[in-house]
């Protein structure tokens, strides 16, 4: 199995170089509007939101700064297949923008803009987050009224354009069960909590002799999120060797993902300044998935080991790693490792696969 990964430089507002119904998935994560540390960005490729922020018109700010997200909305309705996933991860905001402090709720507008394009919104995730401090609150302390409920939490928005997806070969059903996840990790994956920590990652100073171009700067912090969530969002929701797009790629945690779960990915992202610290993360991904790749097959073996403690049979074994399943739907599952990296060219990558770890080249 091979898989070819590709990185754009590019607006996401505008995707008319890639073909009508040719993605399969799309993760992502976009700058969340009225998060100061995207004020930058959106005022940039906006200027008139400037005078909405300054007069403490906040209603105004938070609709302008969607307003710049939205045609990646109606672009992503054009390129995803009928059947295709749509994946968002996206925080609210609170914020105080002259004398009013209020909750911006980005998900709520990003679902009203999805839906009427024709999304069927699905059941969505909780993302807990674990990064504040306990003592961490905004307003007055211990006094009410004034003290507010702290975020600790972002959402994963899930959508379906339009009907079912359909395998209508024998070749695509025996692929998607060979993409199949094991029972255990249905149990965890479709919760509609998940609870594990973000990531900070640093990405170096900018270089203040660069002049700013719409805001496109490298950030002093990114702010991907955590590849886990991009690797359970791949292998729920897309089968082996499906297409998966990141609009707002970052610094390529999709992508990397996507690798691990053995898909072909396309990247997008507007900051240039990002190439060489993606470059240098897909240069070590294929250690960092096999090592992801060999967990998820010792937490199966964890979990059949415990079956055995309690008494609890299992009736099935899967065909190519020789351990008992649950169901029938698992006795198929290949989980192949990551054999090799090549760099076709500057932004294009091919992995080669292997279902033995000791054929890594």
């Amino acid at each position: 199995m091979q898989t070819h990964h590709r990185l754009r430089i590019a607006d996401a507002r505008d995707l008319s170089w890639i073909d009508s119904g040719s993605i399969d998935l799309v993760v992502t994560s976009p700058p969340y509007p009225m998060i100061e540390m995207w004020d930058e960005l959106f005022l940039g490729l906006k200027p008139d939101i400037r005078q909405a922020m300054a007069e403490g018109e906040g209603q105004a700010v938070f609709e302008g700064m969607h307003g710049i997200l939205d045609p990646v909305w109606g672009e992503l309705s054009r390129v995803i297949r009928e059947g295709g996933m749509l994946c968002i991860n996206v925080g609210d905001a609170t914020r105080r923008l002259g004398s009013s402090f209020c909750l911006y709720s980005n998900h709520a507008r990003i679902i009203s803009a999805c839906t009427a394009l024709g999304f069927r919104v699905l059941p969505a995730i909780l993302w807990r987050k674990q990064t504040n401090a306990p003592n961490k609150f905004i307003g007055s302390g211990m006094l009410p009224p004034g003290a507010y409920v702290t975020l600790e939490h972002e959402w994963v928005l899930i959508f379906r354009k339009a009907k079912l997806r359909v395998f209508a070969t024998p070749e695509e059903r025996q692929n998607r069960r060979q993409s199949a996840f094991f029972w255990e990790e249905r149990n965890t994956w479709f919760s509609d909590v998940w609870d594990f920590k973000g990531i900070r990652q640093q990405l170096g100073e900018r270089d203040e002799k660069k002049p700013k171009a719409a805001g496109r700067d490298a950030r002093r912090r990114s702010a991907a999120f955590p590849f886990e969530m991009a690797y359970r969002l791949i292998n729920m929701f897309s089968v082996k060797g499906d297409l998966v797009l990141d609009p707002f790629a970052g610094c390529a945690t999709t992508m990397l993902a996507a690798m691990c779960a053995g898909r072909n990915s396309q990247g997008v992202e507007i900051e240039d300044s990002l190439v060489p610290f993606i470059q240098a993360q897909v240069n070590e991904v294929v250690p960092m998935a096999n090592e992801r790749i060999l967990e998820r097959l010792e937490q199966h073996r964890l979990f059949v080991r415990e079956c055995g403690r309690t008494g609890r049979e299992l009736e099935y074994t899967n065909r190519f790693h020789n351990f008992p399943v649950v169901s029938r739907q698992e006795r198929e599952i290949l989980v192949e490792y990551l054999g090799s990296l090549t760099r076709m060219d500057h932004l294009h990558w091919r992995i080669d696969y292997s279902p033995d770890l000791t054929l890594r080249l």
